[in-house]
């Protein structure tokens, strides 16, 4: 696992897609810190992690287009498949991988909270959970990209995927604003991952959340663990 871990991160940044995923990333939110706090004389930031969100759906398929279906591509899939290591272990170590460089742009939030430190009193726990929401968050992100990108060779329709997966994620919400009071409604409701990520930035964090959090992120792993047994063994 730590093989396929050092050899995708090095991948990373012997092409530019690690450097341009991060330029993205702080540009974007030195953008919403500006905007949303400097201007408005603020030091609540829970308005720029909320759009982060939006900014992250977009992009993270991007960071997670490439790890599996470049492999099938290249046709260099049934060495990995065939290497003495496990399906849990190739997965984890891109997955790390990948999640290594968002974490490293999710890093530069706290950041912020240190530059307002200067000039005023800030409150650090809802900066911290906010924190916590986006490395969960992205922890969904890149193993739903990471799925889809075991589904095809083509790194174009892995990213439109990912996306569409992220997208379905702000969806729900929209959906279940339109269903009537019901248990249709509550078993959605239950399942929404915006809203959890919400209730994160405005400070109400729980332990159910985070778990949930896991939870999605290890079925897609699981998911795509499945995806290239069914390979080995073709």
């Amino acid at each position: 696992m730590l093989a396929i871990f050092k050899r995708e991160l090095k991948a990373y940044f012997t092409s530019p897609l690690g450097y341009v995923f991060l330029a993205i990333f702080y540009a974007f939110s030195g953008i919403f810190f500006w905007m949303f706090s400097l201007e408005m004389g603020t030091t609540d930031l829970s308005t720029a992690f909320l759009l982060m969100f939006i900014v992250l759906m977009v992009f993270v398929p991007l960071l997670t287009m490439r790890l599996l279906s470049e492999d099938k591509k290249q046709k260099t899939d049934q060495l990995t498949l065939t290497a003495p290591i496990s399906l849990f272990g190739i997965v984890m170590g891109k997955f790390l991988a990948a999640y290594a460089i968002f974490a490293a742009g999710v890093a530069v939030m706290p950041v912020y909270g240190f530059v307002m430190s200067s000039f005023a009193k800030v409150s650090w726990l809802p900066i911290w959970g906010n924190t916590l929401g986006l490395l969960l968050l992205g922890g969904i992100f890149v193993s739903g990209g990471l799925f889809v990108s075991a589904l095809t060779e083509n790194q174009m329709i892995a990213a439109i995927g990912g996306f569409f997966i992220n997208l379905m994620v702000l969806l729900l919400d929209t959906l279940i604003g339109m269903i009537p009071s019901g248990i249709v409604k509550t078993v959605l409701g239950s399942i929404s991952i915006y809203s959890r990520y919400a209730e994160i930035t405005n400070g109400i964090f729980s332990l159910s959340s985070v778990i949930f959090f896991l939870s999605v992120t290890f079925i897609f792993l699981f998911l795509t663990v499945r995806v290239l047994e069914k390979k080995r063994w073709a």
